[in-house]
């Protein structure tokens, strides 16, 4: 499981050495860190769409997963569209990456609501033994990759999120993933298969940054700045990363930054 804490700005630690440059400096921002370094930390995937009328169990039940144990995602698709109502957290490449996840797998199936854990289709999300018991023996595997990520930023610039760490020796190549997702989300949907409802999401996937290419010696240090706009709430709002293979779609790590006070 993930450690959280909250560091001292760097400019405060090292004002001695500092202090003349940190007078004519901006004020340093708090930098939130979660690690992700002696234990697998399993990735959940939700593909979904409010244009989906099985999609909402399924939404409320990823809304009761907490970030620490598995980093959740939900994932909008696009391909509910046609039938009169735009989901508007929908992204065409969210349903390119369930197909290329799906054809990873060996599978062929591509539906809607879809859960992955660590790249690969889990079916049986809707029983809390079974789910409880396939995470359990996921978070127990041979750590294959050590992740630690930060985050600091603000409101009205947005947040620079930096994930280092090291994949550990392991045949094959790896890349990484950096995404912002939001939660407290609703929707009025108007047309389509949920008329008149109203719908809720969280870990809804809000900005998508990758695949990055991890080093040959395995090591990771990148990062990326996610912007304030499509009216994002940074309130609201967490960063998660993880490593996946390209190869075989596995997730081999992930960690998730769950909130950080956007000054």
């Amino acid at each position: 499981m993930p450690t959280l804490s909250r560091r001292r700005p760097f400019a405060v630690l090292r004002r001695l050495t500092f202090a003349a440059a940190a007078l004519a400096a901006p004020a340093a921002q708090a930098e939130c860190l979660a690690r992700a370094e002696t234990a697998t930390v399993p990735l959940v995937e939700l593909y979904t769409s409010e244009g989906c009328s099985s999609c909402p169990p399924a939404d409320r039940w990823l809304s009761r997963l907490t970030p620490g144990r598995v980093v959740p995602l939900a994932l909008h698709v696009d391909y509910w569209d046609y039938i009169g109502w735009r989901d508007r957290y929908a992204q065409a490449r969210f349903a390119q990456r369930q197909r290329e996840m799906v054809a990873r797998g060996g599978g062929r199936v591509v539906y809607t609501p879809q859960v992955m854990l660590d790249g690969r289709d889990f079916r049986a999300w809707h029983s809390p033994a079974a789910f409880d018991e396939a995470v359990r023996r996921q978070a127990a595997r041979p750590l294959q990759a050590k992740l630690a990520l930060a985050v600091a930023g603000s409101a009205a610039e947005g947040w620079r999120a930096r994930l280092t760490g090291e994949v550990l020796p392991r045949k094959g190549r790896s890349e990484a993933y950096l995404v912002l997702y939001e939660n407290g989300l609703a929707s009025d949907v108007a047309a389509g298969e949920n008329r008149g409802a109203r719908l809720r999401h969280d870990y809804v996937v809000r900005q998508w940054h990758g695949p990055l290419p991890v080093g040959v010696d395995g090591r990771i240090a990148l990062s990326h700045g996610f912007a304030s706009r499509d009216g994002i709430d940074f309130a609201r709002a967490g960063v998660a990363a993880f490593i996946q293979d390209p190869d075989s779609g596995e997730v081999l790590q992930a960690v998730a930054v769950p909130g950080c006070p956007a000054t």
